[in-house]
């Protein structure tokens, strides 16, 4: 899989990097969840193509790259028989996102989930969710389009069609930087889940956003991924809600008991577990990840084999620099 994110600058959105002869899924529906802390900014979820086809990186609230910048998503834009990436972007201003309508502010043209004020983020909670506590809030319905209904993932025939407005262009011109590293693990542990990819997952992710990168997973209602007897469950991991015991199914092994399982076992219970760029870390307990188990302090299993499903569609991909 290439990637459009790194750490450098541009003054536009361009179309490199990847292009697919088959069209990406819909936007799928989903709730946002609430913002974590204070200053931190939503970064709706989009499909990208990996090596088992498109897969969806789920929205996620993330720092800005900068203090006072705003984020413009990325978009599938039909080109020369293909549909070309173009990739998002920090920037002073929301620019041109092919019109896609991504929710939760981004409704196709412009944004409406809040704005910077003397170096603080205001939030307008018509728009986006806020957690408890929060001061720097404001409402604003008047900037919401209900109307707007199409849930077209593409720029082009049969997807949505748009070209940016005069401002957008102008905005084009400014300094811009694409996606931060953090952003760059969040997108890169999306591709190693198989159950992200729409040849599995049929358009209908069962992770539609996180609370933050790598943190609290949510369903399309919005609601915690969690489960009962103190753990949590995803991605087909197995339970098990003895006192002590453990339990392997398909590769897939956990301890119950205030546990959480995410492609195999975690402890979070009076431990600490944390998943960094695919790999796995430890702090003082044990991590299993896409079916393989760290101990730390003891043996290690590595995790075998690749990540993604099939190929959606009959179509292929290839790279243009």
């Amino acid at each position: 899989m290439a990637s459009l994110f790194g750490a450098t600058k541009t003054n536009a959105q361009v179309a490199v990097g990847i292009s697919v002869e088959v069209a990406p899924p819909a936007i799928p529906v989903y709730a946002q969840p609430p913002c974590p802390m204070e200053g931190y900014l939503w970064t709706p979820g989009y499909w990208y193509w990996g090596t088992g086809g498109y897969f969806w990186v789920p929205g996620v609230w993330v720092r800005p790259a900068r203090v006072g910048w705003l984020w413009t998503p990325g978009y599938w834009g039909w080109e020369g028989g293909h549909y070309w990436w173009h990739g998002g972007y920090w920037g002073e201003h929301v620019g041109y996102y092919g019109g896609i309508n991504y929710g939760c502010g981004y409704v196709g043209s412009g944004f409406c989930g809040g704005r910077w004020e003397g170096g603080a983020f205001r939030y307008n909670t018509a728009a986006w969710q806020v957690g408890g506590g929060f001061h720097n809030t404001y409402v604003d319905r008047t900037v919401i389009n209900n109307t707007y209904v199409s849930r077209s993932s593409y720029n082009g025939p049969g997807g949505v069609m748009s070209q940016p407005s005069r401002e957008e262009r102008t905005y084009m011109r400014d300094q811009h930087m694409q996606a931060t590293s953090e952003q760059q693990s969040h997108e890169y542990n999306a591709s190693s889940n198989r159950n992200q990819f729409a040849s599995v997952n049929h358009g209908n992710p069962s992770t539609m956003a996180r609370g933050s990168v790598g943190g609290q997973e949510y369903n399309s209602s919005g609601n915690a991924m969690h489960s009962n007897n103190g753990y949590q469950s995803q991605h087909g991991g197995v339970q098990n809600a003895g006192s002590y015991q453990a339990r392997q199914h398909g590769g897939s092994m956990q301890n119950g008991g205030a546990m959480q399982a995410q492609h195999g076992v975690q402890n979070a219970g009076s431990y600490q577990a944390q998943q960094q760029h695919g790999g796995m870390q430890n702090r003082g307990a044990m991590q299993a990840q896409h079916g393989g188990m760290q101990n730390g302090g003891g043996a290690q299993h590595q995790p075998q084999g690749g990540s993604g499903g099939g190929q959606a569609g009959g179509g292929g991909s290839r790279e243009r620099h």
